[in-house]
Formats: structure tokens, sequence, C-alpha cells
């Protein structure tokens, strides 16, 4: 079994984007320019875009936080938004999700600019991504091909097994692991309604679980030499941890690994890789890579 360490390949990558930026800067061109849109103060949300922040100065880029309570209106969001679209000096930005219950997430994400969507989740993105189009890839499925490309996995007519159908990971995740130029996979997406979802898993050599249940893929899923990509993060009470809590993955991770050729830990497998990514796609707007 080999641990697939996430934490250790972000760190690499994100040298090589730092690298890159100090050509660029030094050959005279523009650092890029990340900024993000944060509402309200959930936890999770806070320490995300904290790390996002943190990412931006490993890779050297410029970044730019801005920060509204949660009672903001929804024209008011929208109009924050259009000031970032306009904003020539700004390459990318993200809005952090969730948003309060009285915004609509479709519409502030219709509303960013396409070609400063480097979260990939605009319809234009998502659209291209599935015709194999160039475009803002979502940033954790274009974390997972890294691993697996970086780890040297083979995914050429392997069976792969995806849990989850959520807009962010599932769906991108069977596109891009269907289309030649990435997985060229056979995929299978399972869910909450999908019969012998055991079964399915028993036959797959890749499994991605995806759907936020802690330790729902057990070992007897998962056959022998498989490769089990963890994507889950949920908060589990923990009264040894400083925070109270600890994050868990969507598989019993020690009955699991034993079993498998190739496996991500959590925390430290996808996670990092989730940031790493959207750096990468802040990096291709700046140069004006997909889009002019």
């Amino acid at each position: 079994m080999q641990l697939i360490d996430g934490k250790a390949t972000a760190a690499q990558i994100k040298a090589e984007i730092a690298e890159e930026v100090k050509q660029i800067v030094e050959n005279g061109g523009k650092r890029p320019h990340l900024a993000a849109i944060l509402v309200g103060h959930d936890g999770g949300s806070e320490t995300y875009v904290r790390n996002k922040v943190l990412a931006c100065e490993a890779c050297g880029f410029k970044s730019t936080l801005l920060r509204f309570e949660d009672t903001i209106s929804e024209a008011e969001l929208l109009a924050e938004v259009d000031k970032l679209n306009r904003d020539e000096d700004v390459d990318g930005f993200i809005v952090q999700l969730p948003l309060p219950k009285h915004i609509s997430e479709q519409k502030v994400i219709e509303a960013i600019d396409y070609r400063k969507d480097v979260d990939g989740f605009h319809p234009i993105n998502v659209g291209r991504m599935a015709i194999g189009l160039p475009c803002y890839i979502s940033a954790t499925p274009k974390g997972i091909l890294e691993l697996l490309r970086r780890y040297h996995i083979e995914t050429s007519g392997r069976k792969c097994v995806i849990l989850g159908r959520s807009n962010i990971v599932g769906k991108p995740m069977a596109q891009l692991m269907m289309q030649k130029q990435y997985g060229d996979a056979t995929v299978t997406v399972c869910h909450s309604r999908s019969r012998d979802l055991k079964k399915e898993c028993q036959e797959a050599d890749i499994i991605i679980a995806a759907i936020g249940q802690p330790n729902f893929v057990t070992a007897d899923m998962v056959k022998e030499g498989a490769t089990v990509i963890d994507v889950g993060t949920t908060r589990v009470p923990d009264a040894t941890k400083k925070s109270g809590f600890r994050l868990n993955g969507d598989v019993k991770f020690d009955e699991v690994a034993p079993r498998c050729a190739y496996i991500t830990p959590v925390p430290g497998g996808v996670g990092p890789m989730t940031i790493c990514m959207l750096m990468k796609n802040t990096l291709s707007a700046g140069k004006k890579e997909f889009y002019q």
C-alpha cells in the first residue's frame, strides 16, 4: 500500500508555480491577482479562505480578501461581483460558498465573468469541460487528476466508481475520468438510489468517494489492489483534539488501506490539492491561457 501524499505534492506544485511567477515578473509581466469574497463568519469558510490567502503568498500572487456581513443583500453582493468582473487588475476571483440562505448561490455563480471564474463553477466552464474544451476545471476534480498523474496511476481502460453526484465533485469527476485526454476510464457513478452499490465498488479499480458520509467505504467494498481516493471531510467530535473535532473521510481508512495499492489520507490527501489547483487556475487566468 502506498499513501498518496497530497500535502507534499501540493507543496511541490506551489514551488513550481512560484518559480514561474518569478520568471513572469522578472520578464516584465503582471503578477497574478486572486480576489476572494467571504460573506459571514462560517468557521469552515474562514479556514478555507485563510488557507487560500496563504497559498497566494506561497505562489507569489497578489491577493485581495473582501469580507461582508451575512446581512448583505443579494443585490449588494451581485454589485460587488460586478466590480470584480470590471477590475482589470483582478485576474480571477472566487465567492466562498456556502452563502446565507437569502442569497441564490446559482445566481451569484452565473454573475461571475466566466473568464475570471477560477473555481470553474460557471455554466460556460462546466459546459466546456464536459466536451473537452480548454477551461477552468473545478479545483477538487483537477487536484485528483493531478494526484493520479503524479503517482503514475494507470486510469486508461480501468473501471472507476465515483460515489456521489454533486456539481462540485461527482459530476465533473465522472466527465473527466471518461474523457480520453484525462482518465480514459470506464466510469460508474453511484449515489443514494444506486442498487448493488457494494457490488459496483467491489469491481472497481479506482474508487473516488465524495458523499460526505464518514466511514462509508469499508474493507468488504474494496477489491485487493484498488486505488481509493477519499474526498470526504466531515467534522466529527474528538475530545483529544484542541479544536474539539477531527476531520473524517468517507473511507474507513485503517480497515481499507491494507487492501489498496494506493490510498489518500484525510486530512493531507485531496484537501491540500484543492487549494493548490485554485492557484494553478489563477496562474492560467493571469497568463490568459484559456480566454483572452
